[in-house]
């Protein structure tokens, strides 16, 4: 095989649960090239960490003829497409026009995977499934974990300085205010671990989407008087690497716990309304702490605290 697409749609934690795939296709094959279809400011986590070559945007206008029956195709994409050895595709195509026409524009070997996984018992990892239907071409995936070496760049934003303590890193919010626990309750947790260690230091980390909410958890935060850093901003390959050097990582079922996952940190995610047997990173240093009543509200601090120990901070990941 000389050549092979991805196309992954989705967020941030969809690309992320997709990469192990994309990494088992990268380390059997080693000498093909691999390119992804999808959105450039996710999908170029993959080519910075070695797994794919090239990125193509997803967001382009002339690709919506491929999902209606009979359309007159763009000639341009047609020629993409079909210069590749295998496309596999996780697009939502439930009745099968978008694999349909892409079959006319040539592409002779596709592989469609699933958008999203089965939710149904026995319950299965989303990153095995998505690896699953790689079987077809005698691919599979023996480990799921991923620990990938987010490039360093010139201009990273300092980390925090104050203190020689742990670096713990918190992710507050997540892409549903459902899956989210309250702002007062990791407030006290960041303070049972200052007062556990005053030379803990803290790093709090905001996507785009989240600036505003966010900005209210600091102002929170503010009037506590602990030390803390905020970084905000950041692109996610970025993020990755930051989150490399940290000897802790806290937060939900969110795509950035699963880029902190990749990058291989330890740490401890909250889940309320989805199933971590589902959803959450296969990792044996993200540990996982489910509510008992299917929401973040059923967690209580005393359980967030017992669960954090110092030996389960990773500096050795740190370079």
């Amino acid at each position: 095989m000389g050549r092979i697409l991805f196309i992954r749609g989705g967020a941030v934690g969809d690309f992320i649960l997709t990469m192990p795939a994309i990494r088992l296709m990268r380390e059997t094959l080693p000498g093909t090239g691999i390119e992804i279809l999808g959105y450039p400011s996710i999908a170029e986590l993959a080519v910075a960490t070695g797994l794919a070559d090239r990125v193509r945007s997803i967001e382009d206008a002339r690709l919506a003829t491929f999902f209606a029956p009979g359309a007159k195709l763009d000639p341009e994409w047609c020629t993409y497409l079909a210069g590749f050895d295998v496309v596999v595709s996780y697009l939502y195509d439930p009745d099968g026009y978008f694999a349909g026409n892409l079959k006319v524009a040539g592409v002779e070997t596709l592989i469609s995977c699933p958008f999203r996984p089965i939710e149904e018992e026995p319950f299965v990892p989303a990153a095995v499934q998505f690896a699953k239907p790689l079987e077809q071409l005698a691919l599979f995936l023996d480990d799921a974990t991923l620990a990938l070496d987010y490039p360093t760049p010139h201009d990273l934003p300092p980390l925090p300085a104050h203190g020689t303590g742990p670096l713990i890193a918190l992710h507050p919010g997540s892409g549903s205010p459902k899956k989210n626990w309250s702002f007062e309750s990791w407030i006290e947790v960041l303070a049972g671990l200052y007062a556990r260690d005053q030379e803990t230091r803290f790093l709090i980390t905001s996507g785009e989407a989240e600036e505003t909410v966010i900005a209210q958890f600091c102002a929170l935060l503010d009037e506590t008087r602990l030390p803390y850093t905020h970084l905000s901003g950041c692109r996610l390959v970025d993020l990755g690497a930051i989150y490399r050097q940290v000897d802790y990582f806290l937060g939900h079922d969110s795509g950035i716990s699963h880029l902190a996952a990749s990058a291989g940190a330890a740490g401890l995610l909250l889940f309320g309304p989805t199933n971590p047997e589902i959803w959450a990173p296969v990792s044996s240093r993200m540990k996982v702490l489910r509510s008992a009543t299917a929401s973040p509200a059923g967690i209580s601090v005393s359980e967030v605290l017992e669960r954090i120990e110092p030996e389960s901070y990773s500096p050795p990941l740190r370079r």
